[in-house]
């Protein structure tokens, strides 16, 4: 098993930037495909930006170009960097983790508990 806590989510003015890391424990991520999830109210949970165990990557449309995911195995943590930020960007955002490949698909095993990002 692997639990995940994110942290580094908050307020920010439109076209600011946040860095979102989610720490995980019990077991390596260097074992997993990773990816980054967000949910605002009232609409579903939307895959963000997606890291394979060997390195490849996959971002929404939405974000491509203003997002970067990335992860530190010495540090067993996920990041996502948020650029230019947007009203639209507002959301509860989730790390997830699971030993086979999602893509930016909802099937991941292991979920965070979720941070809470703000563009005004």
């Amino acid at each position: 098993d692997v639990q995940l806590v994110e942290s580094g989510g908050g307020s920010v003015q439109a076209g600011g930037s946040l860095r979102l890391s989610c720490a995980a424990s019990g077991s390596s991520i260097s074992d997993y495909q990773m990816a980054w999830f967000r949910q605002a109210p009232g609409k579903g949970r939307e895959g963000v930006a997606y890291l394979d165990n060997n390195g490849g990557t996959d971002y929404t449309y939405s974000v491509a170009g203003r997002f970067t995911i990335s992860k530190d195995n010495a540090k067993n943590t996920l990041y996502l960097q948020m650029n230019s930020l947007q009203p639209e960007d507002s959301a509860m955002y989730y790390c997830a983790a699971d030993v086979y490949r999602f893509g930016l698909g909802s099937g991941y095993r292991y979920w965070g508990q979720g941070t809470q990002v703000t563009v005004s």
